[in-house]
């Protein structure tokens, strides 16, 4: 879509109230250049830890608009910051890895990037997540609270974050003295372009919004032996079984239906032949719940159901089953009020109530809830902007074809609405909290 055309589709959504301000119209007149930001990203992504490319083209975006730039903050972090006098302290975060995805979307600019995993997988590298709509908008956003910082006071500290995907990329920049080294903020602001929304809608959740994640490997162990003869063994492969389907009991049994958790068990490995019983199998699973409370209750309930389906199989005390909770855990993310509420009415002035909606509540994760983890008394809101193309999205409503999901190879958003949407809410959000 032309820029043109796309601002005719934005007005066309809009209110009177969406008169010509400096957020839309510095946004209008940046979003070509802002589209070549979104397509070098697109076309050259980097896996998580290693975004050390991506990290230097923000680097130079940022330096060129003015602000002071410290590189290799928790990795291949960025921190970016415009102090403007005495104001409160407002961070912006982007995210800025890929994924191990080969891309199928058919865009002509479609990354033929390749690339070995740390685990030692070669494989393709896709933003199948959006993070190159979020790099491009930061950098719309940066660009225009520089162009007007006669109309605000405070501090814009903008970081561009690697390695959301893994869980840990927050968690890095953090230990690595993002709220010491820097100055510490009051409010945080994120958005994560969705596939659950058109193009151009922005999304809004008070309260808990995305879900803690928690990795668990279970390792389910058995007496190994010839198939001919499975009463001389101890089948891990059944006993497997039985763990899987008593799993369910903790969410169907165990939690309040009212309340929300997920068990999924992602793989099990075990075997090597047709005819011989293993030894030993390996389950993955993942698992997702809102509240420290019903997180402990699934960890342990896990635990405990491992043990007991061990010992009604007869297992003996050495060959319990080991379970381990990876340390990849992503905290939930919980959008504080009353800065939720805030950017709502705010939002909803500007661009009218059709396209802001209060969304409910999803199973999956985002590290950003770290940093208000890390110090309650900031108010913190990640909000959403949907990126399904309209037409797709009237075919999919009409009983067309299943829209592709956020890491998907076919997840192709409208960029010039995503990008464009997100970079005038996100400056009318910093220009509102950071207003004289």
């Amino acid at each position: 879509m032309r820029p043109a055309l796309l601002l005719t589709t934005i007005l066309a959504f809009a209110t009177p109230a969406l008169a010509a301000d400096p957020a839309r119209e510095l946004t209008r007149k940046s979003l070509p250049a802002l589209m070549e930001h979104y397509r070098d990203f697109h076309a050259n992504p980097e896996l998580s830890l290693h975004e050390t490319a991506t990290a230097a083209k923000l680097a130079a975006a940022a330096r060129k608009a003015g602000y002071e730039v410290t590189e290799k903050v928790g990795g291949t972090g960025l921190v970016a910051i415009l102090r403007n006098g005495p104001g409160p302290v407002l961070m912006i975060r982007a995210d800025t890895d890929g994924l191990p995805v080969i891309e199928a979307t058919g865009l002509p600019f479609a990354s033929k990037v390749r690339a070995t995993t740390d685990e030692g997988l070669e494989t393709g590298v896709m933003h199948a997540c959006g993070h190159d709509t979020h790099m491009a908008s930061w950098i719309g956003t940066l660009q225009n609270m520089a162009a007007t910082k006669g109309q605000w006071k405070g501090t814009l500290v903008m970081i561009a974050q690697p390695a959301e995907e893994r869980g840990v990329g927050a968690r890095m920049m953090l230990d690595d003295g993002l709220f010491t080294r820097f100055p510490k903020p009051q409010f945080a602001l994120a958005f994560h372009d969705s596939a659950s929304q058109p193009a151009g809608q922005i999304g809004v959740t008070p309260g808990y919004a995305l879900a803690n994640v928690d990795s668990v490997d279970l390792v389910v162990k058995g007496v190994g032996g010839h198939g001919a003869y499975p009463h001389t063994t101890k089948d891990p492969i059944v006993l497997a079984a039985r763990i899987v389907g008593a799993l369910q009991t903790l969410v169907s049994r165990e939690i309040d239906p009212q309340a929300s958790a997920v068990v999924t068990v992602g793989s099990i490995q075990g075997g090597s032949k047709h005819n011989i019983i293993g030894s030993e199998v390996t389950m993955l699973l993942t698992v997702r719940s809102f509240t420290p409370e019903i997180r402990k209750l699934l960890l342990d309930g896990i635990g405990r159901i491992a043990r007991g389906e061990a010992i009604a199989a007869g297992m003996s005390e050495d060959r319990m089953p080991v379970m381990t909770v990876k340390d990849e855990f992503t905290p939930a993310t919980f959008n504080t009020q009353p800065l939720s509420g805030r950017m709502h009415a705010l939002w909803t002035a500007r661009f009218g109530k059709d396209r802001v909606v209060q969304t409910t509540p999803v199973m999956g994760g985002e590290d950003f809830s770290r940093y208000y983890l890390a110090d309650q008394s900031i108010q913190s809101l990640i909000f959403w902007v949907g990126g399904v193309p309209q037409a797709k999205w009237d075919a999919a409503k009409a009983g067309g074809a299943q829209l592709p999901s956020l890491h998907s190879a076919y997840w192709a958003p409208d960029a010039e609405q995503v990008i464009a949407t997100a970079t005038e809410a996100m400056t009318a959000a910093a220009l509102d909290i950071l207003k004289k």
